[in-house]
């Protein structure tokens, strides 16, 4: 009787400390090429859904990013829930449509459209601060490669330029996506220390310049 009350105290602490342990958290993967989302939980695929992702001139946010918002109502342009990402350039998220024949091409305003019992499903599975990866081309944040950029931007590449610069002591902001004035200054001393041609612009002198290049 001993041997056997012992047993069931292992088996219901081992039970608990599994609990405890709780699952591995999820992880969603945005695939903005192939208009594929991925859940995976640990190393465990869990869904694959087609998605829309932003249109030519409002492009899908490229990264790493977190949930930090949602909402659940009724039928709208979002479908009838949203899941809001932390972009520092802009308000993005994954979410519904109205719009379903958009699935599968390049449609949204930079969001990530999903059909909405998709939406539905995804947004019951996953809790906020759930990691987000975005990617599109073979270069992280920098997509398919380098492009001019200038004030007024607001993409993933811009703070891919202003990490560098701060690494290397141009740059004392944060890394925000976003050129506005301070990237414009640290900009202009990179061109004057290197004896570029005047302008506010990071273009290909610029990037060889800093050591920006696309295996960063």
């Amino acid at each position: 009787m001993h041997r056997l009350l012992t047993l069931l105290l292992v088996l219901a602490l081992l039970v608990f400390a599994g609990a405890a342990g709780g699952a591995e958290p999820y992880v969603i993967h945005v695939d903005v090429d192939q208009k594929q989302l991925t859940l995976w939980q640990g190393d465990a695929l869990v869904k694959r859904y087609t998605v829309a992702t932003g249109a030519p001139g409002t492009p899908t946010p490229l990264g790493t990013f977190t949930i930090n918002s949602r909402f659940h109502g009724e039928m709208c342009g979002f479908g009838t829930c949203f899941l809001g990402l932390d972009v520092p350039w802009g308000q993005y998220g994954i979410h519904g449509t109205n719009k379903p024949e958009s699935i599968g091409s390049n449609a949204s305003h930079g969001c990530i459209r999903m059909y909405v019992k998709d939406a539905e499903e995804l947004y019951a599975l996953v809790p906020n601060g759930t990691k987000v990866v975005i990617q599109c081309g073979p270069y992280g944040e920098l997509g398919w490669g380098l492009s001019a950029l200038r004030e007024g931007d607001r993409n993933s590449a811009v703070r891919a330029l202003q990490r560098r610069l701060r690494a290397l002591g141009y740059y004392q902001g944060s890394a925000d996506g976003i050129f506005g004035a301070s990237t414009q200054a640290a900009v202009r001393r990179v061109r004057q220390q290197f004896d570029l041609p005047d302008g506010s612009g990071a273009d290909w002198a610029v990037y060889q310049a800093i050591g920006l290049t696309c295996f960063e």
